[in-house]
């Protein structure tokens, strides 16, 4: 497996990462060891996830998918063979970027997952509430006492991000090696407006997330009425907009003649842009997975990239 470094980080991954959104959600404890037993089997090694996961499910307070995720490692003992990615800020109990809150709430994922450090640690949201020198220094006391090898954002603009990295710069302070924007063959234009273009100036890791449209991308849902019921409707169902229509129709279109399936097709895409390091994606079933992860295996000709370039601009 040809792995990637997260920025200046030195940490490598494979080039796709596991969402784990889905641990203890659409997938239960049994089904959630299956899936992650198999993405290692494969050679992968890059887990995603966060504090909040899964609260907006019904019955759900947050810190399930973390705490699955502690017990495989437990019960697998493959802690040292894996990139364990967590985030701070978006959860209500420990909601925000100051340096109380972030001290607090890495020491509450560290024991759900049972692990005593974090390879990257990210700020789930930009707290503007917060002075990024508080929000950095924080950060970076945990980096220095071995708590978390990296740090990261998400969901930072570009302009957030250069002043991020000026206040470390300037204070000697951890910077943020990964950013984990939203970027999908559909959503293209927070990432490529600013922040693509000064990752790769500054040599930091980007993982993406909603990398398939919540599924849309996926080709599982060609109308409103696919949706319907599924775990996943009120994600996706802002994607059937006459854009959204023709960027799908292209994605299956390519997809046909490439002879993969269209989540092969719309991965494939995010792995051939500038700056992409490893896209995050999620799977409930071994089938799901299996395809997700052969992603990696298809190359694109350059005619049919610019097709799905060229249909999915805004």
């Amino acid at each position: 497996m040809n792995k990637r470094t997260l920025g200046r980080s030195g940490i490598a991954i494979a080039p796709l990462v596991f969402g784990g959104n889905v641990f203890g959600w659409t997938a239960d404890q049994n089904r959630s060891f299956e899936l992650l037993d198999r993405f290692v089997e494969r050679g992968f090694n890059a887990i995603d996830t966060a504090d909040l996961y899964s609260a907006w499910a019904a019955g759900h307070r947050g810190g399930e998918s973390e705490t699955i995720l502690g017990q495989w490692l437990a019960r697998r003992g493959r802690r040292d063979d894996i990139v364990l990615m967590t985030k701070v800020g978006m959860w209500e109990p420990r909601k925000g970027l100051s340096a109380r809150n972030i001290e607090l709430a890495v020491e509450d994922s560290l024991k759900r997952l049972g692990t005593d450090y974090i390879d990257v640690y990210f700020a789930h949201i930009d707290d503007q509430e917060v002075l990024l020198e508080e929000t950095l220094a924080a950060f970076d006391k945990l980096v220095k006492s071995g708590k978390v090898r990296a740090i990261g954002a998400s969901n930072y603009s570009a302009e957030r991000l250069r002043q991020a990295l000026a206040v470390s710069k300037a204070s000697g302070l951890a910077r943020y090696e990964v950013i984990q924007p939203r970027y999908n063959l559909h959503d293209r234009e927070d990432f490529e407006s600013g922040l693509a273009e000064l990752a790769q100036q500054e040599e930091i890791g980007v993982v993406s997330f909603f990398s398939l449209a919540s599924g849309f991308l996926s080709g599982k849902y060609r109308s409103l009425d696919d949706a319907k019921g599924k775990a996943r409707e009120s994600f996706v169902q802002g994607y059937f907009t006459e854009r959204g229509q023709r960027v799908l129709k292209e994605l299956l279109a390519v997809s046909e003649e490439l002879s993969v399936p269209p989540v092969q097709t719309a991965l494939a895409w995010l792995l051939s842009r500038p700056g992409v390091t490893a896209p995050i994606a999620s799977a409930t079933s071994v089938t799901q997975l299996d395809e997700v992860l052969d992603a990696v295996d298809v190359s694109i000709p350059e005619p049919l990239l610019a097709r799905l370039t060229e249909a999915s601009r805004t």
